[in-house]
């Protein structure tokens, strides 16, 4: 029990806040200074400096993309959202939860056969905290699985390891 997490509270979100907060203020600062460059450069037409504030919106709407992940658990399973798709998926799909050293973030191994990335949770940054997210969605993954697999081995009929 001592390498078992406290469950959170559902709803939680996982998302990587450093990574986030990192992309959203490069973001508006490079569209702010984009634009103060374009307004400042007297021999430019208006349509050059519409093409400048509009490459500025561009950059900075590309890294609002960026940092879109995140992964919501609820009662009824999980949302991964990544960079340009959402999947909802029921706790009973989900088999396990990986985080193995090296990897850029959390794969989903899913009932279908499938692995499903979950860049809400990634260590980039915050490695210690992309840990501990980590093992929190793989004890929720756990409590609320049908046969839990690395639960009790009490139940003698579960031979379905992941």
């Amino acid at each position: 029990m001592s390498d078992t997490p406290e469950l959170p509270a559902l709803p939680v979100t996982f998302r990587p806040g450093r990574t986030r907060a990192v992309l959203l203020t490069a973001g508006a600062t490079i569209f702010v200074v984009i634009t103060t460059v374009a307004m400042l450069l007297e021999k430019l037409s208006p349509g050059e400096r519409t093409s400048f504030v509009f490459t500025g919106a561009l950059l900075f709407g590309v890294l609002v993309l960026l940092s879109r992940p995140k992964v919501v658990a609820d009662e009824s399973g999980v949302t991964v959202v990544n960079i340009a798709n959402r999947r909802k998926l029921a706790w009973a799909e989900i088999l396990q939860v990986n985080l193995r050293p090296g990897d850029p973030w959390v794969f989903l191994n899913l009932s279908d056969g499938t692995s499903l990335p979950a860049l809400g949770i990634q260590p980039g940054i915050a490695k210690q905290h992309a840990i501990r997210d980590a093992r929190a969605l793989r004890a929720l993954a756990e409590a609320h699985s049908v046969h839990e697999p690395d639960g009790p081995q009490e139940d003698e009929h579960d031979e379905h390891h992941a």
